[in-house]
């Protein structure tokens, strides 16, 4: 009933077993780690993918710019093969130039490969609104179009040199600045944060002769205006406007060369129409800007790149079918884990299971488990078993050690309250010899009370030691001295010898008592006419104490026994030969305490010798 109460009480619930554990932890560091895979594999999947379309992409405007400067630059297309495969061979992107219908001009793939199905770019230095290319202009065209505004070399010269004034005028207000060069040839003062300051008002450094068109410039100009004069016409508007409206010089800044008052009052910008006509004059200057230019630059060419125009920014997608493959796996890595858990798990929880139902057995029963595995859990088992063994043990001498103290006790008392009963029945008189039997027995009483107490203090560790040098000769004799009569009474010699002059270091009374127990024992052991002989001589760090006697020796299968409590050599327990059975055992704690070693030897019929080794001391006055 108490056993099954018991193990009621100590049933553990489902989720807290152990193998359920496992179990669910298991299972939740798979479905983390396939989560956490699969994520990082379409994260860095997209992110590698849109780090290559964005490499694609700079390599694409990088093509598209490079082959825009060489039709800028060059009347026609015949020169252009070189640049494509340079372009192919740099970016690993094949590269292909036709005319408008389709007639290959340049083309880095082998002969005969097919073109894709569109264009990626139309190539025209002239209407670059399509694309990003640095510093081009707001109507559209390339700034590297210079056609009839390059400026000769003494053109360039006069103006540099103008530059280098307005620089060095700037300079002197605090303001740093460089001097650039346009396609065309003419320098732009800038400052450090790359801000033209050409235009600035400065009374001493604003004297507008930078911004004044050069003569090659005009003539351009004078021809722009020309050209422009039928569409302002047909536009309603004085064909002699003069380039006022933001339609700047090639490769300039911007800025119009002309003052604005002139414009001002040919046409009023601040109303609907006034805006209005802007817009057509602007629009009439540049169709005929494009026209003064087109003779200078390469014709239009349409631009194939790859397998054509790229799509939107991409992302990883799973197919069904490899989000089939995906979860078959993760199915299959879970499935895996559990089985691998639940495998593991059983295995750690058998032994533990065994180890419980030991341990619930009745004390008494000293259960035992079985060792099946040498990891931790067969450790654990090994140290379970072990402990039940030293527990079984140590309940077999308390109930020997409760035995034998009873008995030891019992006879004494037995005696003393045998003869008092008497005595009070007045049977017996209370004469000298019958109290000085009393007294033998208290006496007998009180060394086993003592010994056990001597025994309980060892075990505790509580036995106190007052250690100092003793020289071996001196304890000796007190030792044989002490137990001379005793030994005369028995017919005994009692001899002691040193070699050299050894000293311990020891606790003098204990030595004492631990040799005086060995020297009662050897006497009551040794025959009338017998010796008992106690020597003492060096070994290194160690004294070396013997008590050797001629008694009647003791049985080879008895010598592991001698210091056990209560063991005598004589099974009949018979108070012949007196004694308690302890003071052999507290002769070893006593040496134990010393830091030394308590061995015995004997051969039947010749006698027995007990060994201490003990700890050496420096004699006083030789340190």
């Amino acid at each position: 009933m108490n056993r099954a109460r018991t193990r009621t009480r100590t049933r553990i619930p489902l989720r807290k077993r152990l193998l359920v554990r496992l179990l669910i932890a298991s299972v939740l560091i798979a479905v983390c780690s396939v989560a956490a895979t699969a994520w990082l594999a379409v994260t860095t999947t997209t992110r590698a993918l849109r780090e290559e379309q964005g490499q694609a992409l700079a390599d694409d405007m990088d093509i598209l710019a490079r082959l825009s400067g060489y039709a800028a630059t060059h009347p026609g297309w015949e020169g252009v093969r070189a640049t494509v495969r340079d372009l192919s061979a740099r970016t690993g992107r094949r590269i292909a130039l036709t005319t408008a219908d389709r007639t290959l001009l340049a083309d880095s793939a082998p002969h005969g490969t097919s073109l894709p199905p569109r264009a990626s770019a139309t190539v025209d230095p002239l209407r670059t609104d399509t694309w990003s290319e640095p510093g081009a202009q707001l109507s559209g065209t390339d700034p590297r179009v210079v056609g009839p505004y390059r400026l000769t070399p003494s053109e360039r010269a006069k103006l540099d040199a103008v530059a280098g004034a307005r620089q060095r005028c700037l300079s002197r207000f605090g303001v740093d600045t460089t001097v650039t060069h346009t396609p065309s040839g003419r320098p732009v003062v800038t400052s450090a944060d790359a801000t033209a300051v050409s235009g600035y008002a400065f009374d001493e450094c604003g004297d507008g002769r930078l911004d004044t068109p050069a003569p090659t410039e005009e003539k351009a100009l004078t021809a722009l205006q020309g050209r422009a004069g039928d569409c302002l016409t047909r536009a309603g508007l004085d064909p002699d406007i003069p380039l006022l409206f933001g339609i700047a010089l090639p490769g300039t800044s911007g800025r119009a060369p002309t003052p604005a008052p002139v414009f001002a009052k040919v046409v009023d910008g601040r109303d609907a129409g006034g805006k209005a006509a802007l817009r057509a004059a602007q629009s009439c200057f540049e169709t005929a800007r494009r026209a003064q230019l087109d003779p200078y630059v390469a014709p239009v060419a349409e631009l194939f790149l790859g397998v054509g125009d790229e799509g939107p920014a991409p992302r990883w997608v799973m197919s069904p079918a490899n989000k089939a493959k995906v979860a078959g796996a993760a199915g299959l890595v879970l499935a895996v884990t559990v089985a691998v858990t639940a495998v593991v798990a059983t295995r750690l929880v058998r032994p533990l299971r065994a180890l419980t139902e030991a341990a619930q057995q009745p004390p008494d029963r000293h259960a035992r488990v079985p060792v099946t595995t040498r990891d931790e859990t067969g450790i654990l088992a090994e140290a379970f078993n072990d402990l039940a063994e030293r527990r079984e043990r140590l309940e077999a001498q308390r109930k020997a050690l409760v035995s034998d103290v009873a008995h030891e006790l019992r006879s004494p008392l037995t005696n003393i309250r045998g003869w008092l009963e008497v005595t009070r029945d007045g049977l017996v008189e209370p004469d000298t010899e019958l109290l000085g039997a009393l007294h033998e027995e208290a006496l007998l009483l009180q060394r086993v009370i003592d010994d056990l107490r001597d025994l309980a203090a060892a075990d505790a560790g509580t036995l106190g030691l007052h250690r100092e040098p003793v020289p071996a000769d001196d304890l000796l004799a007190q030792v044989a001295a002490a137990h001379r009569v005793a030994a005369d009474t028995a017919g005994v010699r009692l001899r002691t010898g040193t070699e050299g002059a050894p000293w311990l270091d020891a606790d003098p009374v204990r030595l004492r008592q631990a040799l005086g127990n060995l020297v009662t024992n050897a006497v009551r052991h040794t025959p009338p006419g017998g010796t008992v002989t106690l020597s003492a001589r060096d070994d290194g760090e160690r004294v070396v104490l013997e008590v050797a006697d001629t008694g009647t020796g003791i049985a080879a299968e008895d010598l592991p026994l001698v210091f056990e409590r209560f063991w005598r050599a004589e099974k009949s327990r018979s108070r012949r030969t007196g004694g308690s059975g302890l003071g052999l055992p507290i002769v070893r704690h006593l040496t134990v305490a010393h830091g030394g070693t308590a061995q015995a030897a004997s051969t039947p019929g010749k006698g027995s010798v007990f060994t201490l080794r003990l700890p050496a001391a420096t004699p006083p006055g030789d340190d």
